[in-house]
């Protein structure tokens, strides 16, 4: 029998040679079947089985076992209500009665997570959720040996623990991250952990979608798997086809609470930066620019004449800040940090948290019609969360405020009795809300209490300036003005569709 290959080169000789076709199409022809040869060599096939890959890399993950007090509650239920005589009328009292003695036994809660190790020291990197406010952290090797554990350092943003076990003299097995930003969709891996509690547990799957937000935190951008995840395998790894760590099994969407083919895992590319840092310094050193962002939509860009919704619209900056002394200001959109495009605006908060801290790197912003380059000081993250602003007290719907044709808002000018009334500073400038009808302004989501300080970037003082700049939007053809609103939570802008007034 002849080599496949030797029949395909014979048919193409015999071709070449019966229709005598000129040397460029034959050498056109060679190169598209050397081509053909790559392409197929380089295709991944799906492996013949997984037990040389699991056997390698079983020893490597770890059973968490955590233990925690949990004391009697200062204020229990109150106890049901039983027809008089009741049995059961009893026996809750003298059920409810001990709850609520002084001297009663604290109670001790269990729960069960997965880890691995990452080097022959005994760290171990898990889950925060998995030993959050734990007493006592065990961890069970493959091959049983029980250790207790101390905690190095935590990350509530990534949730993200590092663990410390003194193993002794013992070799430990050891695995390491691999890039996660090589995967592809399509790519086997292979998920190990501790499911419910039954150890050492192999399942395999692919990645079946990357970036994923599920609003876990600031920073989401998980890897999405089919490979089971079930209760127990948090904080396990999952590996590429090369045993390396590419992911940090996290979350499940379930109905039921079980596997559906749905789960998720942070990515290495950004826990093994935090990994490092908790190693280090026993906590996360981040990146800080001092603004506060919103994301952009087509009408906003359109508003601000930026060809299309993409960036991170600043909304404010803090005074201070490495964004203010670099000279970013509210209205700018960010386009690029670092040579980094920022496609929309949950990209920006990552790529600067990942950026080592006072280096200065190139910002690429659209200001007034037009790119402009500025370059920023990166500051470190302090960790403490900024101060929420004062939830506003809720209004009388229109207290007598002026009516702004077309949109559904009635504004006034600021007072003493209004600012207490919304919980608003002597700062605060611009006109308040204080009634909002179905219209334009209710579909983006504006409130009483909310104050407008800016149109079209220009200032209002009071609701005949916003007014007359709507009625001049209006005039010159816009589908859109800028408002600069000022809410309970942080400032925002907002793209004011403009319809005609109605007439009276």
């Amino acid at each position: 029998m002849q080599n496949p290959r030797n029949v395909n080169d014979a048919r193409v000789r015999a071709a070449t040679a019966d229709m005598r076709l000129p040397a460029m199409v034959l050498a056109a022809l060679v190169a598209i079947a050397l081509l053909l040869q790559s392409v197929a060599a380089s295709a991944r096939e799906a492996p013949a089985g997984f037990s040389d890959l699991a056997e390698k890399l079983l020893p490597a993950v770890v059973n968490i076992s955590t233990t925690q007090t949990i004391k009697n509650p200062e204020r229990i239920p109150e106890m049901p209500q039983f027809p008089p005589g009741s049995p059961f009328e009893e026996f809750f009292k003298e059920f409810f009665e001990r709850q609520m003695r002084p001297d009663a036994t604290p109670r001790r809660a269990t729960s069960l997570g997965s880890g691995f190790i990452i080097d022959g020291g005994g760290y171990v990197v898990t889950n925060n959720h998995v030993i959050a406010d734990a007493d006592e952290i065990t961890v069970t090797l493959h091959d049983d040996s029980v250790y207790k554990a101390t905690l190095v350092g935590r990350d509530t943003k990534t949730d993200l623990a590092l663990l410390k076990i003194d193993p002794g003299k013992k070799a430990l097995t050891a695995v390491g991250f691999g890039n996660s930003d090589d995967s592809r969709v399509g790519d086997w891996v292979l998920a190990i952990g501790n499911p419910f509690g039954l150890g050492g547990t192999v399942t395999a799957g692919i990645v079946s979608a990357r970036a994923r937000d599920i609003n876990a935190g600031p920073y989401d951008d998980f890897l999405q798997t089919d490979a089971s995840i079930n209760r127990g395998n948090s904080g396990g790894p999952m590996f590429n086809m090369a045993g390396e760590v590419i992911g940090i099994n996290t979350a499940i969407f379930s109905p039921s609470g079980g596997s559906i083919g749905i789960g998720f895992a942070i990515p290495s590319s950004l826990a093994k930066p935090v990994v490092e840092d908790l190693k280090k310094f026993g906590k996360t050193r981040r990146g800080w620019l001092g603004v506060r962002i919103q994301s952009l939509d087509q009408e906003l860009a359109e508003s601000m004449g930026l060809p299309e919704s993409r960036g991170a619209l600043v909304a404010s900056v803090n005074e201070g800040s490495p964004a203010a002394k670099a000279g970013i200001k509210a209205g700018d959109i960010i386009l690029k940090f670092d040579g980094k495009d920022v496609t929309e605006m949950r990209k920006l908060p990552r790529i600067v948290a990942e950026t080592p801290i006072n280096k200065s790197v190139p910002v690429e912003l659209w200001r007034d019609g037009k790119r402009q380059n500025l370059s920023v000081a990166v500051g470190e993250m302090a960790d403490e969360q900024p101060e929420q602003a004062k939830a506003p007290e809720k209004a009388p719907a229109n207290p007598g405020g002026q009516v702004v044709p077309g949109t559904g808002l009635s504004v006034a000018t600021l007072t003493p009795q209004l600012r207490e009334k919304f919980g608003l500073d002597e700062e605060t400038s611009g006109v308040v809300v204080v009634d909002v009808k179905d219209g334009p302004a209710a579909e983006k989501g504006m409130k009483p209490g909310d104050v407008i300080t800016e149109a079209g970037h220009k200032p209002v003082r009071n609701p005949g300036e916003l007014v007359k700049l709507i009625d001049q939007a209006r005039g010159a053809g816009q589908k859109f003005l800028l408002l600069r609103v000022e809410t309970a939570q942080a400032p925002r802008y907002v793209a004011l569709t403009l319809g005609e007034a109605k007439k009276k």
